[in-house]
């Protein structure tokens, strides 16, 4: 349930959905408030991400950050969320040599090279709290790419 305004979410994962794009701040606010109250999606973007639309999903494993989000993962890693990170990093220009889901050497390398590119982050080739933050601010406004999932 996705309406097509060119103004969407690019990365998501799990069951999710944008929505409210023609919608008022105080509408799209109270339907953040009833996903959140519902107790149905583990995930409701918040406003300041997403000023916009609504975003809300259903995630799958424990969220890298204490305040919730995108799973800690890393090499061996497989899924949608190593998709997402995949598609984050090739928009970006770090090449994972595809986007296949599965978290190899390819991938690695690629989030090694993001990490020693921004201050503050290890190159540790994890992605977890703060290296999920950076990518998902660094990617807002970059718009579809040949990579971009739908």
């Amino acid at each position: 349930m996705r309406e097509d305004t060119g103004q969407q979410s690019q990365h998501y994962a799990g069951g999710s959905f944008d929505v409210a794009q023609k919608k008022t701040s105080a509408e799209r606010n109270a339907l953040r408030t009833l996903a959140i109250n519902s107790g149905v999606w583990s995930y409701v973007e918040p406003a300041n991400l997403t000023p916009t639309w609504v975003h809300f999903d259903k995630r799958r494993g424990p969220a890298a950050c204490p305040t919730g989000g995108y799973p800690q993962i890393q090499h061996g890693s497989r899924g949608s969320y190593v998709l997402i990170a995949q598609d984050i990093l090739n928009t970006l220009g770090y090449r994972t040599g595809g986007l296949d889901g599965i978290f190899g050497n390819n991938t690695a390398n690629a989030v090694k090279d993001y990490q020693r590119s921004r201050s503050g982050l290890s190159a540790d080739g994890i992605i977890g709290c703060n290296t999920w933050r950076s990518l998902v601010e660094d990617v807002v406004g970059k718009g579809r790419t040949e990579t971009t999932i739908d």
